[in-house]
């Protein structure tokens, strides 16, 4: 059976490491940032959206070390990310993991805990379960920028969102580690109101005839 690793840098897990940190958020709940928040997850749950997702690993020197481009559509909680050699599916249940180059999809159950980063939706829909919200500034254009502080140890300490602060839409993602090193995601290219259907956030065994798949659940 054979296994890839380039996902990895798909759904940047590299920042999802098991080692966990003591640092935990504290304080009071930041009533901006909260309002903020609540915005941009309106967004994706009004109505089904799509966008283009850049993702960028940066080294502890700031330097770029890789970079990986997907499509994503999401409605009520499912996904499909869809990179040039391997797509990812969620129906709000379970994840389907296609690595086109081995030919081969992994299902597993889907967790909330390892679903956040990887679903910046998601994210916004229950981050006051993991982390607190701290506003930190609103830039000349209207970016709202606003900081997620684990409630809880992480291998990062801080999840930075910059969000459009007139209509809510979520356009950039830092994920910020102990060691100096960020991820980041950069969304583009938002659409609302995209049609969509059942069989999109599902992987269609009968229509891809050699593929292994491996359920794990």
């Amino acid at each position: 059976m054979k296994r890839s690793f380039s996902f990895m840098l798909l759904c940047l897990l590299a920042f999802m490491v098991s080692a966990q940190i003591s640092h935990t958020a504290k304080g009071d709940v930041d009533k901006t940032a909260q309002s903020l928040l609540q915005k941009a997850a309106k967004v994706f749950e009004s109505k089904s959206v799509s966008f283009t997702v850049t993702m960028v690993n940066y080294d502890t020197q700031k330097k770029e070390t890789a970079r990986a481009t997907a499509q994503v559509l999401y409605n009520k909680g499912r996904y499909r990310v869809t990179a040039p050699k391997q797509v990812l599916y969620s129906d709000g249940k379970a994840v389907w993991h296609w690595n086109k180059e081995v030919n081969e999809v992994v299902v597993n159950p889907l967790t909330n805990d390892d679903d956040n980063l990887v679903n910046p939706a998601h994210l916004l829909k229950s981050y006051d379960k993991n982390f607190r919200p701290k506003y930190i500034r609103t830039e000349e254009d209207g970016t709202a920028i606003v900081d997620l502080q684990p409630k809880k140890g992480k291998s990062y300490h801080k999840l930075r969102l910059a969000l459009n602060e007139k209509n809510g839409h979520l356009l950039r993602m830092e994920i910020h580690n102990y060691d100096g090193s960020r991820g980041e995601y950069h969304l583009s290219a938002f659409k609302t109101g995209v049609p969509c259907k059942e069989a999109d956030f599902v992987f269609d065994a009968a229509n891809n005839k050699g593929v292994e798949v491996i359920d794990m659940r």
